[in-house]
């Protein structure tokens, strides 16, 4: 199991003395061994973009995974520091960091040598949720009867009635925490890896910010070529701030995706649904226990943006995937302009890639590009994995 090392404070992007003195400890007592994985908590202060706590100190949650030697002894990572990004609804240490068997994806790149950094959005995991993610009258009104009477004695209105997050409040807290591992590691730029709504958020951001972005890899991205390029009027539009799903609809969601035999362990499940009601202490307590997820609002993510991507980007699909289904991922292939850019169909797999059987291959496959830049000596086109 993962051992949590030291909890670091940050303030405007400065490590704490004592941060740095409980690493050396930790070097001292395990005997210089630099191999052991670290896992680094970071709290990055920002002044929050998300409308309804607009110019309010928050704070983003940032997870590391690090081989002792490399977080003490290297001046410079160079190339080898990637920030994964998380989707819709699932936290970045859910989503990457499964405390199950060989399923750490950043477990994974650490072992490779890479220093890897996992961040939860506002509303998110262990990063500032707003006030309005307390209240269960701000669900849905379809939703709100399964937490009648446990939690509401009738259902009501809501009391925020608005989409709680925005694509550009998400892509804030990207930057900040892309400036803060830059400064942390001393490199000029970072690698990328996202997932689903994660899409969005990773690529919109590269899209803005190519100086900072080495690299992207992109699981079941959620792409739209016809997304709108500005912010929809008024913003935040009128919807409901955030939704909930228990373990019931968890797994209905996962089982509609299967096509094959054998695809996901059901102990990779539990584990999995575990993290997930401990990544959400407030939802954990909500009827049956929920996670709770903001509603983003989207755009800027689409053939414009696509076509001015340089970045050399891997795209992946589940070949079983219903929430975003290969042909988008192959559209957004198409639309690239990166001269290096590959895309993976991935056998046996759902939505849930990195949590399935094949986890390993989609896991080799990015470690491929992160170093070679290629996909079994591909740089551009289509790669098939696990057929």
């Amino acid at each position: 199991m993962p051992r949590s090392i030291a909890t670091l404070g940050i303030l405007l992007g400065v490590v704490s003395i004592q941060a740095v003195a409980a690493l050396s400890g930790a070097r001292a007592a395990s005997g210089d061994d630099g191999e052991k994985l670290l896992t680094i908590d970071h709290y990055v202060r920002v002044k929050s973009t998300v409308p309804a706590i607009a110019g309010q100190a928050a704070q983003i949650y940032v997870r590391e995974r690090s081989e002792a030697g490399a977080v003490l002894r290297a001046p410079s990572m160079g190339d080898r520091v990637v920030l994964f990004v998380h989707g819709a609804g699932t936290p970045a240490e859910v989503s990457f960091d499964v405390p199950y068997a060989d399923y750490s994806w950043m477990a994974y790149l650490a072992h490779a040598g890479f220093d890897v950094f996992a961040m939860d959005t506002t509303g998110y995991g262990r990063s500032t949720r707003p006030a309005p993610m307390n209240d269960p009258c701000n669900l849905a009104k379809a939703s709100q009867p399964a937490f009648v009477p446990s939690l509401l004695p009738a259902p009501c209105p809501p009391a925020y009635p608005h989409q709680l997050t925005t694509i550009a409040s998400d892509w804030d807290d990207i930057n900040a925490v892309v400036d803060y591992v830059r400064a942390l590691r001393h490199v000029d730029k970072v690698s990328l890896i996202a997932w689903s709504l994660g899409g969005p958020r990773a690529g919109g951001y590269a899209a803005q910010h190519p100086e900072k972005v080495q690299k992207l890899i992109l699981l079941a991205p959620a792409y739209n070529r016809a997304a709108s390029s500005s912010a929809p009027t008024p913003l935040p539009p009128d919807g409901v701030p955030m939704n909930t799903q228990s373990r019931a609809e968890f797994n209905a969601n996962w089982d509609r995706q299967v096509g094959c035999a054998d695809q996901y362990e059901s102990a990779a499940s539990d584990a999995v649904w575990s993290a997930m009601l401990a990544s959400d202490p407030v939802g954990a307590t909500w009827g049956p226990g929920v996670r709770r997820a903001p509603v983003t609002t989207t755009w800027g993510w689409n053939v414009a943006a696509a076509g001015k991507t340089q970045i050399p980007t891997l795209m992946v699909a589940g070949a079983h995937d219903k929430q975003v289904p290969p042909d988008r991922v192959q559209a957004l292939l198409a639309d690239l302009a990166a001269p290096h850019k590959v895309f993976v169909d991935l056998a046996c797999s759902s939505h849930n890639a990195m949590w399935e059987k094949n986890h390993l291959l989609l896991f080799r496959a990015s470690l491929e590009w992160l170093t070679q830049e290629s996909v079994k000596g591909t740089q551009q086109g289509t790669v098939k994995l696990g057929y």
